[in-house]
């Protein structure tokens, strides 16, 4: 082969059959997690008899279920006996801290999977099959959901983003936190900064999860709660900072653009506006996850997308903001854009 020249790859019919039935891993997953069979191996290394007692499933299914989940990489096997591995071990038993098993949850309720047997008719139309507006529904209950189980997933996030609105900065400060959902978010910058004041806007029932979750943190005197949608409620102000956290991507560019006009004109002179998003290179196939996202968007939502930094930035000047900046959050599909109010 010619130097410079990128061998073309066979053809592989096995990725044919592997992304057809790619339905199953999902499958296994959940059901191992219903089962509890993460908690079973907590307990160290189980036979077949074990866990099917544990998990009150038959030896068959725990046997056929264990070694699926051994062949896709979840759990291992030897000698007969199934063990976590390093990732089972830290994100899927539920005695682990960063566990994401309510995660799981989530991501696998029906009304976020069965849309899915609709892709034809969502990709014909542009738009999602379910109920109304999908998930951006007003009120729709699946945020309640959201803010329960995802909240393992952004925990990591939290502290990243805390940093970069902070910027090391202390002493009294207001932010408003938009779509809060769990509230980690905010709940971190109260954290990082004592004097910190927080005012978490989203539906009334998802803010009784982040009211819940301040007062864990030891915060709840410096949370606000401000409930309602982010498109009706008057913000109030001005802010120090306004955090967008996995919002935009749910709307479509005029809807984002007028939303952070909003914004802009909730913040002081000189304030950041912190989006956090799933951001696809300019090529929208790559990184996976990020790109991949915005087939999460066709399915839920009406119009959403997930866009790339040339059309963040676009958004954000739009609106008024300038020294508009992207903030990859390490090890983590997500990326922090910053924008600064003029």
């Amino acid at each position: 082969m010619q130097p410079g020249i990128v061998a073309t790859p066979a053809p592989n019919p096995a990725l044919i059959f592997e992304n057809l039935m790619a339905h199953q891993r999902s499958a296994a997953l959940k059901t191992g997690i219903e089962l509890n069979l993460f908690g079973a191996l907590g307990g160290g290394p189980a036979s077949v008899a074990q866990l099917a007692a544990h998990c009150n499933a038959s030896e068959r299914g725990i046997r056929i279920l264990c070694d699926f989940l051994t062949i896709i990489g979840l759990i291992s096997k030897q000698d007969g006996l199934y063990s976590h591995t390093p990732t089972s071990a830290a994100f899927l038993d539920p005695a682990s801290p960063s566990s994401l098993h309510s995660t799981v949850r989530f991501l696998g309720l029906n009304e976020m999977m069965s849309v899915y047997e609709n892709l034809t008719t969502i990709v014909r139309t542009g738009r999602t099959v379910m109920p109304g507006d999908g998930t951006v529904d007003p009120d729709n209950p699946v945020w309640v959901d959201f803010a329960h189980g995802m909240a393992p997933m952004m925990a990591p996030l939290a502290a990243p983003l805390g940093g970069i609105v902070l910027e090391g900065r202390t002493g009294p400060m207001q932010i408003l936190d938009i779509a809060a959902g769990h509230g980690l978010f905010g709940i971190e910058i109260a954290r990082q900064n004592p004097q910190a004041h927080i005012v978490a806007l989203d539906w009334a029932r998802v803010l009784d999860v982040a009211q819940e979750n301040a007062r864990k943190a030891g915060v709840a005197e410096r949370y606000s709660l401000l409930p309602g949608s982010a498109f009706d409620v008057q913000f109030g102000g001005p802010y120090d900072a306004v955090l967008l956290t996995n919002f935009l991507h749910h709307f479509d560019i005029p809807t984002c653009v007028g939303l952070l006009k909003k914004v802009r004109a909730a913040l002081k002179p000189g304030g950041v506006s912190a989006t956090l998003e799933f951001m696809p290179n300019e090529d929208r196939v790559s990184p996976p996850m990020a790109a991949g996202f915005s087939l999460t968007m066709l399915t839920s939502t009406p119009a959403g997308d997930a866009y790339p930094f040339s059309e963040l930035e676009a958004m954000h000047h739009e609106a008024g903001f300038q020294q508009v900046t992207a903030h990859p959050v390490a090890r983590s599909p997500h990326t922090v854009v910053t924008g600064i109010a003029v």
